[in-house]
């Protein structure tokens, strides 16, 4: 079981990186070990009870088995459903390394058994015109959880990830494979290309869903 704490990233959007965070952090728990997750940016967040939510953080936070208040974890919210960078500029806000980093410190002061960071989109999603979550993951320095979505393509999206995320200097710690629901490949050729990003990546997948 995974102790410590780690940047989870994806081949690209909707490839699953919040339901594999939380299975993590429910392992974690059935473990009786402490544990929370972290989405310090996020778009397409609905209002509930006048504030924005977005329910990747709010199923984070309900796999934790610490209590944080919501906008320690998702402390960046925007309504539009657009990448987080364009998202910040249709509501004023400017978004950079430095206030991901200013404004996670409170949540991440936390000490716990397992500590989950989640992206948003892919490894290079821009938070401006110069910088990216890989800028804001490699500020942390946690090694990565990479998840990939068993879609056409997935192993150019895989190489292409880890091989960014080891440019960044970081620790590619595990991959996830996981059968999307968009994933339309039949099964043949899903564990055809586990098998191969198992030798190209020289490790296999911590776990396939």
């Amino acid at each position: 079981m995974l102790t410590g704490r780690y940047f989870i990233t994806g081949t690209n959007t909707g490839v699953g990186k919040t339901w594999v965070a939380c299975e993590l952090l429910k392992q974690a728990s059935q473990a009786q070990r402490s544990c929370y997750g972290v989405k310090p940016v996020a778009s397409g967040c609905e209002r509930v009870q006048g504030e924005l939510r977005n329910e990747d953080a709010m199923a984070l936070m309900a796999a934790a088995t610490l209590t944080l208040p919501y906008a320690v974890v998702n402390p960046f919210a925007f309504a539009p459903a657009v990448a987080p960078h364009w998202a910040a500029e249709q509501v004023g806000c400017a978004l950079s390394v430095a206030a991901l980093v200013d404004h996670t410190a409170e949540a991440l002061s936390y000490q716990a058994d397992l500590v989950l960071v989640e992206g948003a989109g892919g490894w290079l999603v821009p938070l401006n015109e110069k910088e990216t979550l890989a800028d804001y993951a490699k500020a942390l320095g946690y090694p990565v959880i990479m998840v990939v979505g068993l879609t056409l393509g997935c192993i150019n999206h895989a190489l292409l990830t880890a091989e960014a995320i080891q440019q960044s200097g970081l620790t590619l710690a595990a991959w996830v494979a996981n059968a999307t629901p968009c994933a339309e490949q039949p099964q043949e050729e899903q564990s055809a290309n586990i098998a191969y990003l198992t030798r190209a990546l020289g490790t296999e997948p911590l776990v396939i869903v």
